[in-house]
């Protein structure tokens, strides 16, 4: 009997990895598949037609597409401009949708850049109360909903928002930015800004104070030394946030979705239409493309990070205090930092304000909105308690997926067994796929219903919403369970393994219990992350009971900013407490 249960034991981890990767290929690598079919096949044949009118058309491609049938249009298209008294010749181009979703992806990579640089500057440097929770609060973006931050920026910057208001209280016009690239830019920049400041704050810190001083010794100036030997030490760190911002911006759609609608389409926003469009063939084929684009990103990204990884310098710099007597320093730094609040703090102080305020004052207007929304008898109507309870069930549904996988997918990329680099990789994947895609996938695939073996096998909408969301949500348990499982002494490891224990039993009483924490605070990150799902969701949810919070939000974004707001305000709320309350879960559990 005891040879039994060794055995089973032996071969419990093996058969847990093995379901886990049968798992992802039903919830991730079926979907994305089916959409690549739907891409490349007509009528039970392989062809890449559909593939090349998209490349050809202009509408997508825009001049690159006219090059390919008259290079002259490169030259003949270049027109002169002025600028004052100088005149240049520039080339006017039509960009195309997929020219224009890169377009503005840099453009929201440069704006992050600039909001992002100081203030790593300003966490590696300077020493200040609060400093070490701001830092943590450098990861918000992982885990805030899209869509909320699209609300936030409408109650800031549309036409009766917070800016306009104070502008015509004291007797300015009006600034129309909605529907405009720049707060597009702005609203990606919020979002990805404390990305650059992590990555680059981490990078500073490691940056060894003895090559600066050196530097200084020889002669150089302070400014001089920063420019050849501290920033070259950054720039890595700089690249590497700058291509990650690139990535999300490009697959961006909440934002743009809310913020510019059609008139500023992307990809992500013109494949939603074309899916409501019922074009599911013409959208497969639009995201096909823009998923190679961004796999190859991907890949370069993290062939890039493996090329630079650096270790911790002995001895960094001291950090100064950011409290004392006014120098250029600290003038500058209190410049960014009056930037810093108008841009992170009034979007999001902006609904709040927006959500209990009305043409007399504070209200509570909006919430009894959502009251009497939700006991409506008209069924069609958004009902914002199914909203919520939608979303707290498929958060628990994702958490029950998600944390098993992610944990296991995390124990077998530590382990020096073969495959093992190739199963990370693979694992990896839905940080380069849009929610988009997944969910244009499990709609094709699972909800409309797939024949295996003669028989058709369906599932509702509800269940490929937690299959989506447990897909986006894994990898964040991955990442947070891997790297402390790689730092277990192994000796202890193989000590319990010559005493007889099995393999699932060392992971089951040594290991799980010395990265617990890191266990609970991917789990956090899981349900943050199901909570504010909105890519997938929209997809899913459509013409169906399956909505979530922010489902509701963008539905109501279209009628009434005020019940918006307030649903906004509801999601904020339920995402910080369910944040709290798992990470509270783990406290004092882990090693």
């Amino acid at each position: 009997m005891t040879a039994i249960r060794r055995r089973l034991e032996a071969a419990t981890l093996p058969v847990a990895a093995l379901s886990t990767l049968a798992l992802l290929t039903l919830l991730f690598y079926y979907p994305v598949g089916r959409v690549l079919s739907e891409a490349i096949l007509r009528e039970g044949r392989l062809t890449l037609e559909p593939l090349r009118s998209v490349l050809a058309d202009p509408f997508f491609f825009g001049v690159l597409a006219q090059a390919a049938e008259d290079p002259s249009v490169l030259w003949t298209a270049i027109e002169p401009h002025r600028i004052g008294p100088i005149t240049y010749p520039f080339p006017n181009y039509k960009l195309g949708l997929f020219g224009f979703t890169a377009y503005q992806a840099l453009l929201s990579t440069i704006a992050s850049i600039a909001l992002g640089l100081p203030g790593a500057y300003v966490l590696a440097r300077f020493e200040f109360p609060g400093r070490k929770t701001i830092r943590s609060l450098t990861a918000v973006p992982f885990v805030m909903p899209s869509i909320m931050v699209a609300i936030g920026f409408i109650a800031t910057f549309g036409r009766n928002g917070v800016l306009n208001t104070a502008l015509t209280a004291v007797g300015l016009p009006r600034i129309e930015l909605l529907y405009t690239l720049p707060i597009i830019v702005l609203a990606h920049a919020f979002y990805d800004a404390p990305l650059i400041a992590r990555v680059t704050a981490t990078a500073w810190e490691s940056v060894d104070a003895g090559t600066a001083e050196t530097a200084r010794s020889l002669g150089a100036s302070p400014r001089r030394a920063f420019v050849d030997v501290v920033f070259p030490q950054l720039l890595p760190a700089i690249l590497t946030g700058a291509l990650l911002t690139f990535i999300f911006s490009f697959m961006s759609f909440a934002i743009v979705l809310a913020l510019g609608g059609l008139r500023l389409a992307t990809v992500e926003v013109w494949v939603y239409h074309r899916v409501n469009q019922l074009d599911y063939g013409g959208a497969s084929t639009l995201v096909t493309l823009e998923m190679l684009f961004s796999l190859v990103l991907t890949y370069a990204y993290l062939q890039y990070e493996a090329r630079q990884r650096a270790e911790s310098a002995a001895r960094p710099a001291p950090r100064k205090p950011l409290f004392g007597p006014l120098n250029t320093d600290r003038v500058a730094v209190w410049a960014y930092v009056a930037v810093a609040l108008v841009v992170f703090v009034t979007p999001m102080a902006s609904m709040l304000l927006a959500s209990v305020t009305g043409p007399n004052g504070f209200t509570l207007a909006n919430y009894e909105f959502l009251v009497s929304r939700q006991l409506s008898a008209e069924a069609f109507q958004i009902k914002p308690l199914t909203a919520i309870s939608n979303s707290l069930l498929y958060g628990a549904g994702s958490l029950a997926i998600a944390v098993p996988m992610g944990v296991l997918l995390a124990v077998v990329s530590t382990r020096d067994v073969p495959g093992s680099k190739l199963i990370d990789t693979l694992s990896m994947a839905p940080f380069a796929v849009s929610g988009v895609v997944v969910g244009l996938g499990l709609l094709q695939g699972l909800v409309f219903g797939t024949t295996v073996f003669g028989y058709r096998f369906t599932v509702t909408g509800a269940v490929a919403v937690v299959a989506a969301h447990a897909v986006g949500a894994y990898p964040f348990v991955t990442r947070n369970v891997a790297p402390l499982l790689a730092t277990i002494d192994r000796s202890v490891v193989e000590s319990a393994r010559t005493l007889g224990a099995s393999r699932f039993r060392v992971l089951l009483d040594i290991e799980l219990p010395q990265v617990f924490a890191g266990v609970v605070a991917g789990a956090a990150f899981a349900f943050a992350i199901s909570i504010g799902e909105f890519d997938s969701t929209v997809i899913l949810a459509s013409g169906s009971s399956a909505y979530t919070m922010p489902v509701a939000i963008e539905r109501f974004i279209g009628r009434r900013l005020g019940p918006a707001t307030a649903m906004g305000c509801v999601l904020l709320v339920v995402t910080a407490a369910s944040f709290l309350v798992i990470d509270r879960l783990g406290e004092g559990r882990g090693m």
